[in-house]
């Protein structure tokens, strides 16, 4: 399991770059035609709705690279905080104009990184007090990987594979491509790259006693009751892993939780998590940049 704790500055800025000339494109007109370029002033980015907040970095990135440097950003809350409706989240000083052109581009990322870990500590609350885990899919909207799951982490879940690279997931086109269960772990096991965990995703008790008989490290359990989960639990006899996935949602995890599985797969984490309510406000304007 990879467990970032910190975003890539470099990567990161790449990234927020992208975004913001997408949203600014020629220019942003409306500041432009509105706002003094010698203007200052003083705004704060505030919640609207109990959150755990992630992505203070990302937020703060857009407002350097827009201003090149010349805004100052101050995080009240770090990220894996809990704010509630009216808190302020973090407080930005220097030219106004770079204020208002990196505002939208922030509070989407920040609202959305926000909702990953909001709802991530949901499920990890679930299912407190049991000894599996929660973890993400790969179900994440491409460019923002890395900063869904970092928000994971934040949120107190852990982080599945990052990529196709990152490890074998035997899924069940890959099982009907090799012609079955053992043969495609048996064909994993003489081809994949040495130290890669191979994992084989089963829908029956059946497929289960294939996987570990073949020698799989982990398997995924697809789509099965909490009844018939417990029941591979017992049949495997902790000879691999076992993480269930399918159908999973706030009012079920914790059955699942409890009939003796390591991780417990949510793909809802980073595809469906809602985004916080978030808002910048200004507080103050000076007509002249002198601050007053």
């Amino acid at each position: 399991m990879n467990t970032p704790r910190s975003i890539n500055p470099n990567a990161l800025r790449h990234l927020v770059v992208a975004w913001l000339a997408e949203d600014i494109g020629r220019g942003d007109v409306t500041t432009t035609s509105v706002v003094a370029a010698q203007q200052s002033g003083r705004a704060r980015i505030e919640a609207r709705a109990s959150c755990i907040v992630a992505g203070i970095e990302a937020a703060a990135a857009c407002f350097e690279v827009v201003s090149e440097g010349t805004l100052e950003f101050k995080a009240v809350v770090a990220d894996g905080g809990r704010v509630e409706a009216g808190d302020v989240i973090a407080r930005i000083e220097g030219p106004l104009a770079p204020i208002l052109t990196a505002e939208r581009t922030a509070l989407n990322l920040l609202a959305r990184l926000c909702g990953v870990a909001t709802e991530t500590a949901r499920y990890v609350g679930a299912i407190e007090g049991t000894d599996a885990r929660i973890v993400d899919t790969r179900k994440t909207t491409p460019g923002l990987r890395a900063l869904q799951k970092y928000a994971v982490v934040v949120g107190g879940g852990s982080n599945h594979r990052f990529g196709l690279d990152d490890g074998v997931l035997i899924k069940d086109n890959h099982v009907m491509a090799a012609g079955g269960v053992a043969e495609a772990v048996n064909r994993a096991r003489t081809s994949a790259p040495h130290g890669l965990r191979i994992e084989v995703e089963v829908t029956t008790l059946e497929e289960l006693d294939q996987a570990v008989d073949a020698g799989a490290d982990a398997v995924l359990l697809d789509n099965m009751t909490p009844e018939t989960v417990a029941e591979a639990a017992s049949r495997s006899g902790g000879r691999a892993l076992l993480e269930v996935s399918g159908g999973i949602n706030l009012d079920t995890v914790r059955s699942y939780a409890v009939r003796g599985v390591d991780l417990i797969s949510v793909g809802a984490l980073t595809h469906s998590a809602p985004a916080i309510d978030l808002a910048l406000e200004l507080e103050h304007v000076a007509r002249d940049g002198t601050g007053e």
